[in-house]
């Protein structure tokens, strides 16, 4: 049954009302000094998808990980890099990134200002898959990657 109750989440510099901040993972510790907030499609059920917000903090970075799921993301603070596979891409305020199936990646806070983006994902989709170093030696033979990501 869908929901009739719409409504706005009020923000205050990069916190929402009522929406916690949490811990970014749990099943894993490949990821230095970030968390998320679940904005919408965790309680409200009638959504398809889920919007989520993370944020790096300066030297920290999401997990190195891949999935079969596509989804896209919004830079809306700060700058920083991403990792493509075999590629390192800066990002910054506005840009938009999409991550197709089975791409390695990893976001990068690595200016001296915290890096900030929404991203949104399908609300069913699998578990994220961190690649071991015999899928990098395989996929990844640029320098410039292989010196940028933290496993």
């Amino acid at each position: 049954m869908l929901s009739n109750h719409s409504k706005v989440i009020k923000s205050d510099h990069f916190q929402w009302e009522g929406v916690e901040k949490k811990e970014y993972k749990s099943d894993t510790n490949n990821f230095k000094d970030i968390h998320r907030y679940s904005l919408l499609g965790e309680e409200i059920t009638d959504l398809n998808f889920q919007t989520r917000y993370f944020e790096i903090k300066p030297g920290g970075f999401s997990s190195l990980e891949k999935h079969q799921h596509p989804h896209s993301v919004v830079i809306i603070r700060g700058s920083g890099s991403v990792v493509l596979d075999n590629e390192v891409h800066p990002i910054k305020v506005h840009d938009v990134v999409y991550i197709a199936p089975e791409t390695i990646h990893q976001f990068h806070a690595d200016h001296s200002e915290e890096l900030g983006f929404i991203c949104v994902v399908d609300r069913e989709r699998d578990r994220p898959v961190i690649p071991n170093d015999e899928v990098i030696q395989s996929r990844i033979s640029s320098q410039e990657v292989l010196n940028k990501i933290q496993k």
